[in-house]
């Protein structure tokens, strides 16, 4: 994966109205921190980055220019959004250099098709593994083409790069293929149970309901029967 370059400014406005401030001016609140150094504190232009996170997933390296003159090289921590507006609210870096290895998830895709009639579950997205901080990888691939019911895909499974590292349980399943539920199962899962209300209205349209109507129709013509005798 390469590195992409991203300009940043120092940040001495601090809270939660700082923050805000910094947003509104189409940057988003950033923290800078590692190698025992002191944490620095900086803003990083949000489309720019949103844009780079798009394309290089959330393990993208970044080489970071900020406008007092330093340098720095970082890959995202912790990304923080907004639930509601999907916008970015804040952005831990950790610093690393060159050479230096470190433990990333990255992505696991599934592809191909498993046999017929079967259903294919996820158990992991991600897998951990150790690289150098400038090659790491944008994800795996692992096929399940074919794949019949009561078989697995673990950690192991996975084929890793040159200079990529396994950290994850080698015995990790990733995903399991089982048997495709029929049309009754899946019908029988989206039924609902009657309510109490559909319950009591089935009572009262069924047996004791015409028994109670033939009674009603007798007590009706009980007096003209009895006038008709008088």
């Amino acid at each position: 994966m390469s590195e992409v370059k991203i300009s940043a400014e120092p940040r001495t406005e601090f809270g939660k109205g700082g923050a805000r401030r910094t947003r509104r001016a189409g940057k988003v609140p950033a923290v800078l921190y590692g190698h025992g150094e002191k944490p620095k504190h900086i803003a990083l232009p949000a489309r720019e980055f949103a844009a780079a996170i798009r394309h290089g997933g959330a393990n993208q390296l970044f080489a970071i220019e900020i406008s007092d003159g330093t340098q720095a090289l970082a890959l995202p921590k912790a990304i923080q959004r907004d639930p509601i507006k999907d916008t970015l609210e804040h952005i831990d870096l950790l610093l690393v250099r060159r050479g230096e290895k470190v433990t990333v998830d990255v992505p696991v895709h599934l592809t191909g098709e498993a046999a017929r009639d079967t259903l294919v579950v996820h158990e992991q997205n991600t897998l951990s593994v150790s690289a150098d901080a400038t090659r790491l990888p944008e994800s795996f691939e692992v096929s399940i083409d074919g794949l019949e019911v009561g078989s697995q895909v673990t950690a192991a499974d996975v084929r890793l790069p040159q200079g990529v590292e396994l950290v994850a349980d080698p015995e990790q399943i990733l995903a399991l293929v089982t048997q495709a539920p029929s049309a009754e199962q899946m019908a029988a899962e989206a039924g609902e149970e009657p309510t109490e209300e559909a319950e009591e209205e089935a009572g009262a349209e069924g047996p004791g309901a015409e028994a109670a109507e033939a009674a009603e129709g007798d007590n009706q013509g009980a007096p003209a029967q009895a006038a008709a005798e008088a």
